[in-house]
């Protein structure tokens, strides 16, 4: 454990905060049967705890292997302070039985978005430095280095997709005015945030829903590393895998599939349509979308040729 947090303090005993609110929302979850907007009251600071988890302790060992880290481990602390001060202001509002996001119903309430708010552009601003000094880095395995830069790239796009969700939709200015509800903002594209979803994500089964292309890409950080973990152990087993040039051109076609699919569902969502219910140019282009992956896997499994790996060598 002692280990552990020596990668970046901060950032660990926030995880470690989150792994304890996320027992707590749990048992939320048992005890408590408030509703708010058709889901548990405690839903949403579950997921939001758990995601803040997984990221601070991947953002840490990230951090860790620069060897000049000592502006990016600046940037991990303000990160950490960021994503306490959202996540306060979440389970505040949770246990108000309020709506923490696109709230202004009160001078509380839209204070507290505020702060949130200001918070995810100064946490987003900290990933991009992070990031920055990620792509500089020289790493000496070519697909550990394909996964990570493309991996925080492609996340810092999707933490952006957060930024579209704060705009007021249409009609709810006008709402305002005439003395209705003061939410301005919204996940949801078409429908009003509230309705029916997906399971736990809740995300909307209805209309658009930007919270996919959020999820999906803020999680390529993860992802993509953990491909590229997986084809270095698989590699111990098939020997096409043993290549270091094959799997940085999977993890390299692995990065394209998964900014694409990243690209698709914001596109499907920003038409208003729903994850579950694609249409025939949604389906359209998710085919472009396999051609261009199984061409890339192709690609990737190509040997090269002795003159050619010689010369590349030179």
């Amino acid at each position: 454990m002692r280990r552990l947090i020596r990668l970046h303090p901060p950032l660990m005993i926030t995880a470690l905060l989150m792994a304890a609110l996320t027992v707590w929302c749990l048992i939320g979850l048992a005890v408590d049967d408030r509703v708010l907007l058709g889901v548990p009251i405690w839903l949403k600071p579950l997921k939001f705890s758990i995601s803040v988890m997984i990221y601070s302790v991947t953002l840490a060992w990230l951090i860790s292997l620069l060897t000049k880290r000592r502006l990016a481990s600046a940037m991990g602390t303000v990160i950490a302070v960021t994503a306490l001060i959202e996540l306060a202001a979440i389970v505040g509002q949770a246990a108000r039985g309020h709506r923490s996001h696109f709230n202004f119903a009160t001078t509380l309430d839209g204070a507290l978005f505020t702060l949130m708010a200001i918070s995810i552009v100064v946490l987003w601003l900290a990933t991009v430095v992070v990031a920055v000094q990620l792509i500089r880095q020289r790493i000496a395995s070519r697909p550990a280095a394909y996964a990570i830069r493309a991996g925080i790239v492609i996340a810092i796009a999707g933490l952006a997709e957060g930024f579209f969700m704060t705009r007021p939709k249409p009609g709810q200015i006008e709402t305002a005015s005439s003395g209705g509800e003061r939410i301005f903002g919204a996940h949801s594209i078409g429908v009003a945030d509230g309705g029916n979803g997906l399971p736990f994500v809740n995300w909307s089964t209805e209309g658009g829903d930007l919270r996919v292309g959020h999820f999906i890409g803020m999680h390529a950080l993860q992802a993509l590393p953990l491909f590229a973990l997986a084809l270095m152990l698989l590699g111990r087993r098939f020997g096409r895998l043993a290549d270091e040039q094959t799997r940085a051109r999977l993890v390299l076609t692995a990065a394209a599939a998964y900014a694409g699919l990243t690209a698709l569902v914001t596109w499907q969502a920003l038409r208003g349509q729903s994850i579950v219910h694609p249409d025939g140019l949604t389906w359209a282009a998710a085919g472009v979308l396999g051609v261009v992956v199984i061409a890339g896997i192709g690609w990737s499994l190509t040997r090269v040729s002795a003159p050619l790996a010689k010369v590349a060598t030179r």
